[in-house]
């Protein structure tokens, strides 16, 4: 499990989430890892796009390794900001080659990317309410922000699934392309990128993630209080573990 670092020419940087027996789930470690990688590539003049994806053709990343650690600690909250971009902007163009299932803190990662592409058989959905778990890395700010409300409030509040069509319909993703074209497209769009003035391109980049991430960044103290709330009531014990078996919650 790992996050594979690979260089495309000169100026495109390959990530690719790599944890394919957990669906790439991202553990601590990953974000960890993830987050110190986006302060190396930020300054690095070289790189110019970043192409994100996910190992295999089963899923992109369905966000937390539920298995694991599931502390919050303000320090690891800043940590899994870092990662997931949720408050610090990033000065180069994300170009997400989404090969299967984004859920949860996968779509929270998405929401951070700049030009999206999915295969057919794709699902998204952000299912936290479900398991008792709040949706800290971003989504419910981003979210209403880039789709409005009430397709946000459709996706945070019922946790159900959607299909590619339906992520195309609602903005969330640019278009839906076949797996054998995935990285090529991902590939052409981001060399489409680098072959422009970086120094414009970082420009755009940067007034509109910061707009974005100056609001989230407004509300973190609330979303730490909120996810601190939800972690201290006894459905989030009931929620986990119910996750954990892989039965139904009940939370009567």
């Amino acid at each position: 499990m790992e996050i594979r670092v690979n260089t495309h020419q000169r100026h495109i940087t390959i990530l690719t989430i790599a944890h394919e027996a957990r669906r790439n789930a991202m553990t601590r470690a990953m974000m960890a890892d993830l987050a110190e990688l986006w302060d190396r590539l930020d300054p690095d003049p070289d790189c110019r796009a970043v192409i994100l994806t996910g190992a295999g053709e089963r899923s992109f990343c369905v966000g937390a390794d539920i298995s694991g650690d599931l502390s919050a600690s303000p320090e690891m909250a800043r940590v899994i900001n870092r990662a997931l971009l949720k408050d610090t902007p990033f000065s180069k163009p994300i170009v997400a080659a989404v090969n299967g299932d984004c859920v949860g803190g996968g779509v929270e990662l998405l929401l951070s990317t700049d030009i999206r592409a999915a295969t057919p058989g794709a699902r998204f959905g952000l299912p936290e309410v479900k398991w008792s778990i709040y949706p800290f890395g971003g989504a419910t700010v981003k979210l209403a922000q880039q789709l409005g409300h009430v397709h946000a409030m459709d996706l945070l509040l019922t946790g159900r699934l959607v299909d590619a069509d339906f992520a195309e319909k609602i903005g969330l993703i640019n278009r839906i392309v076949e797996p054998d074209r995935l990285m090529p497209w991902a590939i052409e769009t981001a060399e489409a990128i680098a072959a422009n003035s970086p120094s414009a391109v970082q420009a755009v980049k940067q007034q509109i993630s910061t707009t974005s991430a100056d609001f989230a960044k407004s509300r973190e103290a609330m979303e730490q209080e909120l996810g601190d709330r939800v972690r201290a009531s006894p459905h989030f014990a009931e929620g986990v573990a119910a996750f954990r078996e892989k039965r139904r919650p009940d939370y009567s």
